[in-house]
């Protein structure tokens, strides 16, 4: 690590982002990249620079627009269903199929089905033809020199036909804005390159290109350039004479090998140096021999959200094209929200449309958590005014995904458990479409959205220490004075104890040894039922929970407590056996539990939870679930009663919860 300090000479402001927008924004929206001409078949995507003219008319000729008879109008007047008219083919009455050329003089078609055979040459109509029925006349969809598409349009596959229709086969379009990413670091590797620790693996570029490409640029990457002044203002230069725009990413702070900011200083102007946003404040903006230059955050939400805050708007600007709308959609928020005033920050949300309401559950929100950007359906905006936002509230969700995919979500809130990611798998494979938006907020929180109706199911496996029974007495704490009907449906049965290394050298056989000297623990957050069953435990020891080395550090999900772990920051963590197995742990037993869904009675019969009740009455979803380990599937599917499940130990590897008395049977 190093030891150097921070410089001194280049501090992050806190510009307010509409105030940073303004002023870098201002500077280049009259910026417009230069005009080519392509072939239209190369044409979709691009952005026209000048109105597109017709050449030709289409159709350019009068056609057919059915099989049947061409006629001349005037020459069935007379016909009716009291008079039948008799019209022998000839000059002034021939067939023709559509699309085909109407004879000079003919001026109407009569379709085949109209038609009654007279004999040889003859036909017998009942009703008269009007001038140019069923012709498609010259102009009739484009007439020659007529506008078909005007400047500023982003060429769709229809506008290629309509082009061709027009006899219009070279355009003018806006080429397409040079990005080049710059990715700095001297701990970065290829993402193909051997990993060792203290290395990063530089994805950012990649990522950042495609985005670039995605919002109509031409982006490439250089390699890696380590964290030099001088490389770093080599590769800018180099950038800046060749490039629309130049992105640097990372070096953006303020630290001892951040850099950017005084490269861009001395090649060019630092408009901007830090954004009153989170995440992405350490933004730089500014310009290098007239290029918008930005320097973006190391990590890749920051990385990403900075982008389109500053980059796509440059993008769509030197293009020609209005600044993006995204859709929207208004949503309850389902768990409170805390944040520091003087900020905007930003938010990613799962969404479920529950009844008819559509939910929102924030998502873990650390700059460097890439999944919280793959599994997001949209972001909430928290004002810099706000200290947060309040569960149950009304928020407007900028929307990342269709809102198609998102009512075809299933809303899954509470406890985590692996065998909610393979259930996810199996609702996509039997129903294709279907996902499952899962958010772990633990299992109280979990039945606690369940009977507001801010959730389709809730993973709960909450121990009664008065009655030891499973998730009913919370159930019914939460319901009193309700008319909610909550209904439990078991997912499974699971093996719960201490995670340790392999070969568990630290030699922990039992909760109270986790109060030893030197043993570094890590904690479930208050509300999950692992953290539930831990603090009983440790009441029925006596143990107090400031024994405990790393009890107030906290993980959202049995893998995140496994991970930890298996990284060496922690030595034990409360979890279940299939987290273990999946990261090559030692397990030490302390329980077996049973897992449940939760689900408002009044919501069994909809779709989503129909759904969910076919893939765990699947063999093969109940196969993949045991075979992740210490899961027990016999009851899965069934519903539970009010009656305690007896429990017993047995190997982990096999059942988790044995007994006579089950206490299964269909929710009354």
């Amino acid at each position: 690590m190093s030891s150097m300090r921070p410089r001194k000479d280049f501090y992050l402001s806190e510009t307010p982002l509409e105030k940073a927008r303004s002023v870098f924004l201002s500077r280049f929206l009259e910026l417009k990249t230069s005009v080519e001409v392509v072939d239209v078949r190369d044409a979709r995507g691009r952005v026209t620079a000048e109105p597109v003219y017709a050449t030709s008319s289409s159709p350019h000729y009068n056609a057919a627009a059915m099989d049947g008879l061409a006629v001349r109008a005037r020459d069935t007047y007379a016909a009716s269903d009291a008079f039948p008219l008799t019209i022998e083919i000839g000059a002034f009455a021939r067939y023709v199929d559509t699309g085909e050329h109407l004879p000079a003089g003919l001026d109407a078609v009569i379709m085949l089905e109209d038609l009654r055979e007279a004999g040889e040459d003859r036909v017998v109509i009942t009703k008269p033809a009007t001038p140019w029925q069923h012709v498609r006349v010259i102009g009739e969809d484009i007439v020659v020199r007529e506008m078909i598409l005007p400047e500023g349009h982003q060429i769709r596959p229809v506008d290629i036909a309509a082009m061709f229709a027009g006899g219009v086969f070279r355009v003018a379009v806006r080429r397409r804005p040079r990005i080049t990413v710059i990715p700095t670091g001297t701990e970065l590797v290829p993402p193909d390159a051997p990993r060792a620790p203290g290395q990063v693996v530089e994805f950012n570029s990649h990522m950042l290109r495609e985005t670039f490409i995605e919002w109509g640029a031409d982006a490439r990457s250089l390699g890696i350039v380590p964290d030099d002044p001088e490389a770093i203002n080599k590769a800018i230069s180099s950038a800046a004479s060749v490039s629309d725009i130049v992105v640097v990413n990372a070096g953006s702070s303020a630290g001892s090998r951040d850099h950017t900011a005084r490269v861009v200083s001395e090649l060019g102007e630092v408009l901007i140096h830090g954004v009153a946003i989170k995440p992405g404040k350490p933004v730089i903006l500014g310009v290098v021999d007239g290029v918008p230059t930005v320097g973006l955050p190391g990590y890749p939400v920051s990385a990403l959200l900075a982008a389109e805050l500053f980059v796509m708007p440059l993008i769509r600007a030197m293009l020609g094209l209005a600044p993006l709308e995204r859709d929207t959609a208004e949503a309850t928020l389902i768990k409170q929200v805390y944040s520091e005033t003087g900020a905007v920050e930003f938010v990613r949300v799962r969404l479920g449309n529950v009844s008819g309401r559509l939910v929102a559950a924030p998502m873990g929100r650390g700059a460097g958590l890439i999944t919280s950007m793959t599994r997001s359906d949209g972001i909430v905006v928290v004002p810099a005014e706000r200290q947060g936002l309040e569960a149950g509230s009304q928020v407007r969700v900028i929307l990342s995904r269709s809102k198609q995919e998102i009512d075809s979500a299933i809303m899954a809130t509470g406890s985590h458990d692996l065998a909610l990611d393979v259930l996810g798998t199996y609702l996509r494979r039997f129903f294709p479409g279907t996902s499952l938006n899962s958010a772990h907020v633990g299992s109280l929180g979990g039945l606690a959205a369940v009977v507001r109706g801010e959730t389709h199911i809730a993973g709960t496996h909450l121990l009664d220490e008065a009655s030891h029974e499973y998730n009913w007495p919370y159930v019914e704490r939460l319901t009193a004075g309700t008319e909610v009907r909550v209904c439990l449906v078991n997912l499974v049965g699971r093996a719960q104890g201490i995670m340790v290394a392999p070969g568990n050298p630290k030699a922990i056989q039992s909760i109270r040894d986790l109060a030893s000297p030197g043993i570094r623990f890590v904690n479930r957050q208050r509300g999950a039922g692992t953290r539930v069953l831990f603090d009983q435990k440790l009441r029925e020891l006596g143990i107090s929970p400031s024994s405990i080395e790393g009890y107030s550090r906290e993980e959202y999900t049995h893998m995140a407590v496994a991970s930890a772990i298996a990284s060496g920051v922690a030595d034990a963590g409360m979890g279940i056996y299939a987290a273990a197995q999946a990261l090559g742990l030692d397990f030490v037993w302390v329980a077996d539990e049973r897992y449940d869904l939760a689900v408002r009675e009044d919501l069994l019969n909809t779709e989503p939870i129909q759904k969910v009740l076919f893939v765990l009455s699947s063999p093969e979803f109940r196969e993949a679930v045991r075979a992740l380990g210490g899961y027990d599937v016999s009851t899965m599917g069934t519903f539970a009663s009010r009656h305690r499940c007896g429990v017993s130990r047995e190997n982990p590897d096999d059942r988790g919860i044995q007994g006579e008395e089950k206490g299964w049977r269909q929710c009354p």
